[in-house]
C-alpha cells in the first residue's frame, strides 16, 4: 500500500496530464491521493515543495531506468545502447524528464527554482528538502557517472577518461535524438549509432 507521500505525488502527476501546473489545486490533490489537505502541507510544506518533489522524483526515476538499462546484458555496446534507448523513451514520455535534461521547460509544467539563499547563511547543513532539482548538466553527469561505474565494473583495466568520454557521448546523442526525431521510417534511438561509436574505441570496448 502505497504511502501518504506517494499517494500524493500520484495524485498530482495524474492532475498534471490534465491540466497545467498553475490550474493544479493543493485541494484536488489531496482529496484525490485520499488524504487531508493538513497532510499535504505536512509532507511538502507548499505547491512549490510538491513541485519541486514531483521534478526530483522524474529524476530518481529517469536514474533508476539508467541503472536497469546498464545491467542489461550485453557488451560495453550493448549495455550503451540500452542506456540511449532508454534516455530517447524517457525524454520523449516525461516531459518533466524532458524539462531536467535539455532546461526547456513547458510553461504547463512545474518548475521549482534552486532555492536563493541570503548571503552568508550557511550550507553545511543544507536538508533534502532544501536543494533544488538537478540541473541538465548535473543529472546528465550523474547518468555518465553510474554507466562509467557500471561499466568499467569486472573488466580488464581501461582508460577511464576514455570511458566517461564515450558514455557521455552516447548519452548527449541520445537527448539529440529526443529532441530532434529522424524523419518518418528512420531509426529513432540512435542506437546503431552508439554501438557505432564504441566499436570504433578499442580502449572501451569490452
Amino acid at each position: 500500500m502505497p504511502t501518504a507521500r506517494e499517494a500524493l505525488l500520484d495524485a498530482a502527476r495524474a492532475a498534471l496530464a490534465t491540466r497545467p501546473w498553475p490550474a493544479v489545486r493543493m485541494v484536488d490533490v489531496s482529496a484525490a491521493a485520499g488524504v487531508s489537505r493538513q497532510t499535504l502541507y505536512n509532507e511538502f510544506g507548499s505547491k512549490d515543495g510538491l513541485a519541486l518533489a514531483l521534478v526530483r522524483c522524474a529524476a530518481d526515476t529517469y536514474l533508476a531506468g539508467v541503472e536497469r538499462a546498464l545491467g542489461s546484458a550485453g557488451g560495453t555496446g550493448d549495455r550503451l545502447a540500452a542506456t540511449a534507448a532508454w534516455t530517447v523513451r524517457a525524454t520523449r514520455a516525461d516531459a518533466l524528464v524532458r524539462g531536467l535534461l535539455t532546461g526547456c521547460w513547458e510553461e504547463r509544467l512545474p518548475r521549482p527554482a534552486h532555492p536563493v539563499r541570503p548571503p552568508g547563511s550557511p550550507v553545511t547543513a543544507q536538508s533534502p528538502a532544501d536543494t533544488g532539482p538537478p540541473t541538465p548538466a548535473e543529472l546528465l553527469g550523474r547518468a555518465r557517472d553510474r554507466a562509467v561505474a557500471a561499466l568499467d565494473e569486472g573488466h580488464p583495466p581501461r582508460d577511464p577518461a576514455a570511458l566517461a568520454v564515450t558514455c557521455e557521448l552516447a548519452l548527449r546523442l541520445a537527448l539529440s535524438y529526443a529532441l530532434v526525431p529522424p524523419s518518418p521510417g528512420a531509426t529513432g534511438d540512435g542506437v546503431p549509432l552508439v554501438r557505432d561509436i564504441v566499436d570504433r574505441r578499442p580502449d572501451v570496448a569490452a
